[in-house]
């Protein structure tokens, strides 16, 4: 199993999330070709998670298959693979199914392998894959880590904020009142809370992602929205106190989907780093004990100049191979 040109081939199908229907079968026809008991998940009409066994599973590979728009055409040169999804997270996928082969080569086939709809905005294909069995002792995701095994990351709280305000002519503003002042107002106090730190993974930050409100300029707004995203390193309970004081009962205030922060352990002759991006790993906890590592870089991953190493991609090759045996091994014994 070639996991360069297994890439190449993927990363031509185009993903987007809530439109993997087209790549969850290739997959899967690909890996039934390849003997595996393929069992297809619909978590939405026309998507689906892809879960493929061959034996009773210790191990499981796992990442996703959804990419973020737009799409970039693949390229290549003699050292890149170049395109949406090479680093995020379809080359990793290519990688796992060619350490899985490798493995079943040499008599090991306690390795499975479940890909997942919807990592990108929500997670709603690991949240649909806790009902999915039989599971594992052990869960390898992969996300790009530059093939360093991580000992954590952060978690994300999603915030919608509306104001709603009173449309008046821009010429007599006291007619009217600002929903967008009401939100500058309540986004300067929501930027002064102060973010708690974690020895390992680091601050917590925020990132105000959105703002939209207003008709014209000659107009006093009667509605703004606004979107952030905190990067979390505890529990968000006094967070959530928090922002609700900073808006100050004018605004309206919704907390979407959170992915909590997790500490993972360090696995010897490996190397680590912490990561700030979310991953599936919270919401899989039923299969396992989980570790994250993957090739490819996160820092090119959602650009334009998204691209991976075709040597990461073989390494990341050997490394699954090595931790998904040390992790039997230790376990089994």
């Amino acid at each position: 199993m070639d996991p360069i040109a297994l890439t190449r081939e993927l990363v031509q199908i185009d993903s987007p999330t809530g439109q993997e229907g087209a790549v969850g079968e290739f997959l899967s026809r690909a890996l039934e070709r390849l003997g595996y008991h393929v069992r297809r998940q619909e978590v939405t009409p026309g998507r689906w998670n892809v879960l493929a066994l061959r034996e009773t599973p210790i191990v499981f590979f796992s990442t996703h298959m959804d990419t973020v728009p737009p799409n970039l055409p693949f390229r290549e040169d003699e050292t890149h693979l170049h395109g949406r999804g090479t680093a995020d997270a379809k080359g990793i996928a290519a990688a796992q199914i060619a350490a899985a082969e490798a493995m079943a080569a040499q008599g090991e086939r306690r390795i499975a392998l479940l890909f997942l709809v919807g990592e990108e905005y929500g997670s709603d294909g690991a949240r649909a894959a806790e009902s999915l069995e039989p599971k594992g002792r052990f869960m390898i995701n992969g996300e790009p880590t530059e093939n360093r095994l991580a000992l954590g990351h952060k978690g994300s709280l999603y915030a919608k904020l509306t104001a709603k305000g009173r449309a008046a002519h821009s010429a007599y503003p006291e007619e009217g009142a600002s929903a967008i002042e009401r939100m500058l107002a309540a986004l300067e106090g929501i930027r002064r809370i102060p973010l708690p730190a974690d020895d390992v993974l680091g601050p917590g930050t925020l990132n105000i992602g959105t703002i939209k409100g207003g008709v014209r300029p000659n107009v006093i707004p009667d509605h703004c929205e606004a979107e952030l995203l905190f990067r979390t390193v505890r529990d968000t309970t006094e967070l959530r106190a928090a922002v609700a004081r900073a808006a100050r009962g004018e605004i309206t205030i919704e907390f979407g989907v959170e992915l909590p922060p997790i500490h993972l352990r360090p696995v010897p002759g490996f190397e680590t780093s912490v990561v700030r991006f979310g991953t599936d790993l919270p919401f899989l906890s039923s299969w396992g004990e989980g570790f994250l590592i993957g090739p490819g870089s996160i820092k090119v991953a959602h650009t334009v100049n998204e691209k991976v190493a075709k040597r990461d991609l073989l390494d990341g090759v050997a490394l699954y191979q090595r931790l998904a045996s040390g992790l039997i091994a230790g376990g089994t014994r």
